[in-house]
């Protein structure tokens, strides 16, 4: 099982951040696919059979890990005026089989008494047989709509895991994420009238300049990307993560594109390319069947709802989970049968549009954290200074490649987590290069 350990102090940054990249590089595939990175400041917890032995989580993320039909249950203790959202990310090891559909992870929340609050979160595949990382959330919400869990007490976080007999038997790692949403100073705002916003997908970006990013391996280590086009390289199997900053108002209208391919023969790939994308809480946004490749570029694309704090109140899903400013996650996945068509990997195009004018919020009676964006972050989305500690940018090196480089700059840099050990760079603001980047929440290491 993969542990985490919480942010060191001083010369014990070294050891613990070394001892990290091991831990971690373990779910990396044999082929050198690298597996989930998950938070550095992550608690491990043992989840319970039983409600009675259910471990107390407070906000924060914890690892776990989880066995084909196993229910773990998390002790949490809310108050009567907060939203609280429960994410759980499952993160089978590179190279697991997984069965579409039928392998999934569910997460939900009751009270004392057994009620549901809420509708549940499931994670499940699309990939044709790839595993890769999948994620949502389950929510305990406050309103005048809400008919049930409207009470301060003790709750419980459920996470399910099914699956046939036909899928690997390897027990996955689970992140579960806990974060809360303040209540709002007056009345919720009303859900945006019918008609109010165009589906019709509009074209996407097409910027003469072309950025390079460096995507993570999950939330937690994300890249920034912003509106316009960028760069990026997958080998067969691998998921890269990203995030953009959408405010109130705005909305995300997004492209994850294959060239062509130059091998000498290429068979056909039904389920080759994922695009998912996910809110704040990492809730689902869209997460829709992999496109298919057959040798000439091909497209995965996602247009999504505009950000309004109504649209949790709306039936769909994917205009519900539009309900909060924020960083929005999109991830990538390039399914491992397209090594025929890529052996030594694919070149990925990513268009990223932002679209709309940002509007005000709702009003939340204390900071929103998580669930807005806030004049703190700078142009590249990582903590400005003052604001939560000095800058802090860390990759690993790949389990194969054996190495673990740390470099003072300011705070521990580590190289990269590819499999072949290329260093993640650090450049300049003017060459307009994202990378992976550690959360905002990430406690600085001193030197």
């Amino acid at each position: 099982m993969t542990r985490h350990m919480a942010g060191r102090r001083g010369p014990a940054a070294l050891a613990a951040l070394a001892l990290l990249a091991l831990t971690t590089g373990a779910s990396a595939a044999a082929d050198g696919v690298p597996g989930y990175q998950m938070a550095s400041d992550g608690t491990p917890v043992n989840g319970a059979a039983s409600t009675a032995d259910a471990p107390r989580l407070d906000r924060g993320q914890y690892a776990d890990t989880i066995r084909r039909g196993e229910t773990r249950h998390y002790a949490v203790a809310l108050d009567g005026t907060s939203n609280a959202y429960f994410s759980a990310v499952a993160a089978p090891r590179p190279g697991t089989k997984v069965e579409d559909y039928t392998d999934r992870l569910t997460v939900k929340i009751e009270d004392s008494s057994g009620t549901t609050c809420g509708p549940d979160g499931t994670a499940q595949f699309h990939s044709g047989g790839t595993a890769y990382p999948v994620a949502d959330y389950a929510a305990r919400l406050i309103g005048p709509d809400v008919p049930s869990c409207q009470h301060a007490g003790p709750y419980y976080v459920v996470v399910s895991r099914e699956g046939p007999a036909t899928s690997g038997p390897e027990p996955w790692p689970v992140e579960i994420g806990y974060l809360t949403e303040p209540a709002l100073k007056g009345k919720p705002p009303s859900p945006p009238a019918a008609g109010s916003w165009s589906s019709a997908t509009p074209a996407p970006p097409t910027d003469g300049t072309t950025r390079q990013a460096l995507g993570g391996t999950g939330f937690n280590d994300a890249a920034t990307v912003r509106k316009g086009v960028w760069k990026d390289h997958l080998t067969p199997g691998e998921t890269r993560f990203y995030r953009v900053p959408v405010d109130w108002g705005q909305r995300l209208n997004l492209s994850a594109e294959l060239p062509n391919s130059t091998a000498p023969s290429t068979t056909f790939v039904p389920s080759a390319l994922g695009l998912a994308v996910y809110n704040p809480a990492r809730g689902v946004v869209s997460a829709g069947s992999f496109v298919p490749y057959e040798g000439k570029p091909a497209a995965a694309k996602a247009f999504t709802a505009p950000v309004a704090y109504g649209n949790r109140s709306a039936p769909d899903r994917a205009v519900a989970g539009m309900r909060c400013a924020g960083w929005y996650y999109v991830a990538v996945t390039l399914s491992s049968r397209t090594a025929v068509a890529f052996p030594q990997g694919a070149a990925l195009t990513l268009r990223a549009d932002v679209r709309g004018t940002p509007q005000a919020g709702p009003g939340y009676v204390s900071p929103a954290g998580d669930f807005g964006l806030t004049p703190g972050d700078d142009a590249m989305g990582r903590p400005a200074q003052g604001a939560g500690g000095p800058l802090t940018v860390v990759a690993y090196a790949g389990i194969g490649a054996g190495v673990v480089l740390l470099a003072g700059l300011g705070a521990w840099t580590v190289l990269a987590r590819r499999g072949d050990a290329r260093p993640v760079p650090v450049l300049p603001m003017d060459q307009q290069t994202t990378q992976a980047s550690p959360r905002r929440s990430a406690p600085p290491l001193d030197g």
